[in-house]
């Protein structure tokens, strides 16, 4: 029997009136100041009132708030796995390269919460090298990542292991999900990363072998034929594209780096968009999610460009499509 998500769905529905609007985040990015612009959210009910008002304290707080109503309205967290995988990673990097240089850090201030995996588990396998208490797919990753910084001493290729590890593991929780929101998510997030790293190997020359190992597999996207495009540099894999559905890239491609990190944003939030009127399924959840996420990313590199100055031309032309 199908769970009923109508309750969930309704509770989402109010939650989402409090979602900035495109023209709140022009009003945001209009602030003539890094303090000015967080007054600006403070009042629209951002962060935690007992809590200095910051950047980190602000978007920690909301990342926080944000799955705490998700954990209230649905007793399986394991259904948005796919949204998670990537902190467990980032989790996973910062305790190899502690575990690398044995640098004696606080680790709250390394490692993120909100993933599958608890952040203290992943420190600890590392550690003591004990892969076994991390998932399969996960610990194999680990392990080859951690040996081959030991080995060789290369930071940039240990993280080119485990971003490729992490688009695979987000890639298969999509392929498992059973809503097709997560499915198309998931392949989104990953055909665009694969893009974004075909421009940037392309942009600073690396080899074929260094490209092919990078980029992971995946079915809306020919990687192979990717990897040789991406020895040609931007045109070139703005050219593939053409012939691919994301086709509508390639100009954004051509425009800037900036440009297309935008369009890749955008296009997952116009897919999550008509979730607005499926009241009975997983869905709307999932687009909330990713609404947050937005809007926290937004946020984000708005607050960075106030507090370095940043002139309001080049903040603006970064700012997503809003979901609501």
């Amino acid at each position: 029997m199908s769970k009923d998500y109508t309750y969930a769905v309704a509770r989402i529905r109010g939650r989402e009136t409090f979602l900035l609007s495109g023209s709140a985040m022009e009003q945001l990015a209009a602030s003539k100041s890094y303090d000015e612009a967080l007054h600006f959210l403070a009042d629209r009910g951002w962060g935690d009132p007992d809590e200095r008002l910051t950047a980190e304290n602000l978007l920690k707080t909301e990342t926080r708030r944000t799955w705490e109503l998700i954990g209230e309205l649905t007793d399986d967290m394991s259904e948005f796995d796919v949204f998670c995988i990537a902190d467990d990673y980032h989790n996973l990097k910062a305790a190899i390269k502690l575990a690398y240089t044995g640098a004696s850090v606080d680790e709250e201030r390394l490692f993120v919460s909100g993933g599958t995996q608890e952040a203290k588990r992943i420190a600890q396998a590392i550690r003591e090298k004990d892969y076994s208490l991390l998932p399969d797919a996960m610990a194999a990753a680990a392990a080859e990542a951690y040996d081959t910084l030991l080995h060789t001493g290369d930071g940039q290729l240990c993280d080119v292991i485990l971003d490729r590890a992490c688009l695979e593991a987000v890639y298969e929780a999509g392929k498992k999900a059973d809503n097709e929101v997560l499915k198309e998510y998931a392949a989104l997030t990953v055909a665009a990363a694969d893009i974004k790293i075909a421009v940037r190997c392309g942009q600073v020359g690396k080899s074929l072998d260094f490209i092919r190992r990078a980029l992971a597999p995946c079915e809306e996207l020919n990687v192979e034929t990717l990897a040789h495009a991406a020895l040609g540099g931007v045109d070139s894999v703005a050219e593939y594209l053409t012939s691919t559905d994301y086709a509508a890239a390639a100009e954004s491609l051509k425009e800037s780096p900036a440009a297309f990190e935008r369009w890749c944003d955008n296009l997952i939030i116009r897919h999550m968009k008509p979730q607005k009127s499926n009241p009975f399924t997983i869905g709307p959840l999932a687009a909330y999610i990713l609404a947050r996420q937005n809007e926290i990313k937004c946020v984000r590199m708005v607050l960075s460009a106030k507090l370095n100055s940043l002139p309001d031309e080049i903040i603006r032309e970064r700012l997503r499509e809003m979901y609501v």
